[in-house]
């Protein structure tokens, strides 16, 4: 899934340490996407942010407790559910969000520098595992309510269901070169409806 976010960073009311958390966030998002976890560098967050590199290395530490940090933040930014009545509609909005979020080149880049740092540092991984925690959290309801109006079966792993429609759009991303398209995200909404609805997601019987 996705993070599906709006831009890390932006500014939101709380007076001058939220103002501070805001520009060191989008300066550390902009200098992940340009080179990745192995070229974070507080002090050169702190110029970027046009803060002091004592406030940054005070409250963050290490480059790793930053991008644990834009994670969060952008958990907490990130875009409510749609909800259309259907689980296709649903699900195809997610797709969608997915999809504009991926494609977008700050955002698609940032998130392949994220997963590539997750791969070999722990602290990252398991923010990266917080965030997308969050947002199946979010999505999930959607599936829940299919159940309950009996599009789905009974027993049906809902979150599961969630992860399985942005899946391709991350394989997509991190394997191919071809564009990100609205097509996709709705190809994979659309599979993963019927593969939910043919009981693929059910969960056994313990």
């Amino acid at each position: 899934m996705a993070t599906e976010s709006t831009d890390p960073g932006s500014v939101r009311p709380g007076g001058r340490t939220a103002r501070v958390r805001a520009a060191v966030l989008r300066a550390a998002g902009d200098a992940l996407a340009e080179g990745g976890l192995a070229h974070l560098d507080l002090a050169e967050v702190a110029r970027r942010a046009e803060v002091g590199r004592t406030t940054v290395y005070r409250r963050w530490g290490s480059p790793t407790q930053l991008v644990a940090d834009l994670l969060a933040d952008m958990a907490e930014q990130s875009l409510p559910r749609t909800e259309t009545g259907t689980l296709l509609g649903d699900l195809r909005a997610n797709a969608r969000l997915v999809r504009r979020t991926l494609a977008d080149p700050r955002q698609g880049a940032l998130f392949k520098a994220v997963i590539a740092a997750a791969t070999c540092d722990d602290q990252t991984a398991a923010a990266l595992h917080r965030f997308y925690e969050i947002r199946v959290d979010a999505w999930q309801p959607c599936v829940q309510q299919a159940v309950e109006r009996g599009e789905l079966p009974e027993g049906t792993d809902t979150r599961e269901v969630v992860r399985a429609v942005s899946a391709p759009l991350y394989y997509r991303l991190l394997t191919s070169d071809a564009p990100l398209d609205e097509a996709a995200a709705d190809r994979a909404a659309e599979a993963t409806v019927a593969a939910a609805r043919a009981g693929v997601f059910t969960r056994s019987a313990e």
